[in-house]
C-alpha cells in the first residue's frame, strides 16, 4: 500500500508551458505533488539533485542541456525515476531515442491537459509498482536475513551428519561463511544431563531461556580457547566444531565447558569428543565418534568429558543376560517376598555393572527395559491393572529412558521393584485374610461337626499343610486352639440362656458330657455349672 504521493518534476524552456503543467492541473486528486520547477537542463538537473522526484516531465530541445543528455544523467542517479519527453512533431525520432535510453513515454506537443495527465498517472503507476517491488524485496532480504542462522545451522548440520565429497564439503562450509580455516576441526557432542527431569514442568520461555544461557556460556568458553561455532542440534544436545589442533587442546575446551555449566548454572553437561578431521569431508567421522563417546556417559553419571579414544575397542558387547535371575525375581514377586526380590534387583544390576569390558549404552538400556518389563507383566498377571497405575509412570520412564545414566536407570528398577512387591504383598494379605475368612464362617457354621485342618483346607481349595501354616500366620492360633475357642464361646452364651449342659455338649460335637466339662475348664477354669451359677449370681 503506498504511503505518500508521487513526486513531479517540470522542465521546460517555455515558461508558459511549466505553468501551465505545474498550476492548472489539480494533481494532488491524482496522488501526484508538484516538487520542482526549471527552464533549462542546468538549472532542472540541480533541482532533480534537490528535490528528487519520482516523475519528471523535460521537453527534449532545451538550453544548456537537452532531454537525452538530461534522461542519461537523470537514471544515472535515479535509476527508478520515471521520465517523460515532451517534443515536438518534427524532434519524434529524437524523442524516440530518448525512450531508448530509459525514459518511459513521450508526448507531441502541442497537447492537452488531458494528455498530460493521462501519461502521468501511467508514469504514477509504474513508479508504484517499483516501489512495491522494492518493498517486496527489502521484506524478502529481511527474512533472508532473518533466516541466515537457521539456514547456517542446516548446513553445518549437513556437514556433520552426512559424509560428503570434498566438493561439497566446501560449498557446504564456504555458505556459513566463518572467519575459521577447514582445518585441525574436532567435534564435541553436548548434552544437558537429566533433561527431561530437570525440565518437566517448565514453560517453554523458561527452557528456552535456559537453552540459551547453555549456548553463550558454551560459545564464551570456546572463543577463550579456539576458534569454533555451535549448532544447536536438538532440544537437550549441542555440536561444537572447534578448530583445536590437537586432542589435548580439544580435551582442554571440554573440560572448561563442563566446568563453566556446572559453575554458572544448576545444570551439568556430558561431552563426547571425536577425533580430528583431516579434512572437510572427514567432520561427519568425528560428529559420529563424538556421538559414540558421549553415549559412555551412562557409565559415567554425567559432568564429564570423554574422548572417542577411551572408548572400549574389545568389539561390540552384549549384556549377559541372567534368565535364572530372572525366574528368582519373578517367584519373589509372586510369592510377595519383598526381601528377595530387593536382593534380586540389586544381583540383576551388580551384573550388568561389574561386567567388562561393558555392554554398549544402548544395549545395556535395553536390558532395563527388559527388566521393567518382566516386573510389569508379572504384576499384571496377579494384581488389577488399575492397582499398577502408579507404577505405569514409572516403566515408561525407564523404557523412553534417553539420557538416563546407568545409576539412574538402576534406582528406577529397584523402586519398580520395591513398590511392585510391596502392593504384591498387600495382596496377597488381602487374599489370605479373605481365605481364612471363609474359613472362619465354615468353621462357625458347622462347629457341631468334626472340624479337620484337612477338611477346612479342601474347603478354601488349599493344601491342609500350607492352609494350617495360613490360618495361624492370620489368626494366631492354630487351627485346633480356634475350632475350640468357638465351641467355648458358643457354650457360654448357651449357658447364660439356661441350655442344659447335655444339649450344649452334642450340640458342638462332644459325644460325652464328661469330656466337655472337662474342656471347659481346662480353659475357663470353671465347670460349665460354676460358670451358669457365677453369672446368674452376677458374678
Amino acid at each position: 500500500m503506498q504511503t505518500r504521493m508521487a513526486r513531479l518534476a517540470v522542465i521546460d524552456d517555455i515558461r508558459s508551458v511549466v505553468e501551465m503543467i505545474a498550476t492548472k492541473i489539480p494533481w494532488e486528486d491524482h496522488g501526484i505533488e508538484v516538487v520542482g520547477k526549471a527552464r533549462d537542463g542546468e538549472e532542472g538537473i540541480a533541482m532533480i539533485e534537490a528535490c528528487r522526484p519520482d516523475i519528471v516531465l523535460t521537453d527534449i530541445r532545451m538550453p544548456k542541456l537537452d532531454g537525452l543528455s538530461m534522461t542519461e544523467r537523470i537514471l544515472q542517479s535515479l535509476p527508478d525515476c520515471k521520465i517523460i519527453i515532451l517534443s515536438g512533431y518534427t524532434d519524434f525520432e529524437y524523442a524516440r531515442k530518448a525512450v531508448s535510453l530509459g525514459a518511459v513515454d513521450f508526448v507531441k506537443k502541442p497537447f492537452t491537459i488531458q494528455e498530460i495527465v493521462g501519461v502521468a498517472l501511467r508514469a504514477k503507476e509504474q513508479w508504484e509498482e517499483s516501489e512495491r517491488r522494492k518493498s517486496s524485496m527489502a521484506e524478502l532480504r529481511k527474512q533472508i536475513e532473518a533466516s541466515l542462522p537457521a539456514l547456517r545451522q542446516e548446513h553445518l548440520n549437513m556437514l556433520l551428519q552426512y559424509p560428503s565429497s570434498p566438493a561439497k564439503a566446501e560449498e557446504l562450509w564456504s555458505f556459513l561463511s566463518l572467519d575459521m580455516p577447514p582445518d585441525n576441526l574436532t567435534v564435541l557432542a553436548v548434552e544437558i544431563d537429566d533433561y527431561e527431569s530437570k525440565y518437566s514442568g517448565q514453560s517453554v520461555q523458561e527452557i528456552e531461556l535456559v537453552r540459551f544461557s547453555l549456548q553463550n556460556i558454551l560459545e564464551e568458553t570456546i572463543a577463550a580457547h579456539a576458534q569454533g561455532t555451535l549448532l544447536r542440534e536438538t532440544s537437550r544436545r549441542f555440536a561444537a566444531v572447534v578448530r583445536a589442533g590437537s586432542r589435548d587442546l580439544a580435551m582442554v575446551i571440554a573440560e572448561a565447558c563442563c566446568a563453566n555449566i556446572a559453575r554458572f548454572t544448576k545444570f551439568t553437561v556430558s561431552i563426547g569428543v571425536g577425533g580430528q578431521a583431516v579434512s572437510l569431508s572427514d567432520l561427519s567421522e568425528s560428529y559420529r565418534q563424538s556421538r559414540e563417546a558421549l553415549s559412555y556417559h551412562f557409565y559415567s553419571g554425567g559432568n564429564a568429558v570423554l574422548h572417542y579414544d577411551e572408548v572400549p575397542r574389545t568389539g561390540p558387547s552384549q549384556p549377559v543376560y541372567s534368565f535364572k535371575l530372572e525366574e528368582t525375581l519373578v517367584f519373589a514377586l509372586q510369592s510377595g517376598n519383598r526381601d528377595m526380590v530387593r536382593e534380586t534387583a540389586e544381583l540383576l544390576v551388580q551384573g550388568l555393572t561389574e561386567q567388562r569390558p561393558p555392554p554398549e549404552p544402548e544395549q545395556a538400556v535395553g536390558t532395563f527395559v527388559v527388566w521393567a518389563s518382566v516386573i510389569y507383566r508379572t504384576l499384571l498377571g496377579s494384581l488389577p491393572a488399575e492397582k499398577l497405575a502408579p507404577l505405569e509412570e514409572q516403566v515408561r520412564k525407564i523404557r523412553m529412558s534417553t539420557d538416563g545414566s546407568l545409576g539412574k536407570l538402576a534406582e528406577q528398577l529397584k523402586r519398580l521393584a520395591d513398590e511392585g512387591s510391596e502392593l504384591m504383598l498387600g495382596e496377597r494379605q488381602n487374599e489370605s485374610q479373605k481365605i481364612v475368612a471363609k474359613a472362619v464362617d465354615y468353621i462357625r457354621a458347622h462347629i457341631g461337626e468334626e472340624l479337620t485342618v484337612n477338611r477346612c483346607a479342601k474347603h478354601v481349595n488349599l493344601s491342609g499343610g500350607y492352609f494350617a501354616n495360613l490360618f495361624k500366620r492370620e489368626t494366631g492360633s492354630t487351627f485346633n486352639q480356634f475350632v475350640t475357642q468357638e465351641r467355648l464361646e458358643r457354650a457360654k452364651k448357651q449357658l447364660i440362656r439356661n441350655v442344659p449342659v447335655q444339649d450344649i455338649a452334642a450340640e458342638l460335637g462332644y459325644e460325652h458330657r464328661r469330656y466337655f466339662s472337662d474342656v471347659f475348664k481346662k480353659h475357663t477354669g470353671m465347670t460349665p455349672s460354676e460358670f451358669k451359677d457365677y453369672y446368674q449370681q452376677g458374678g
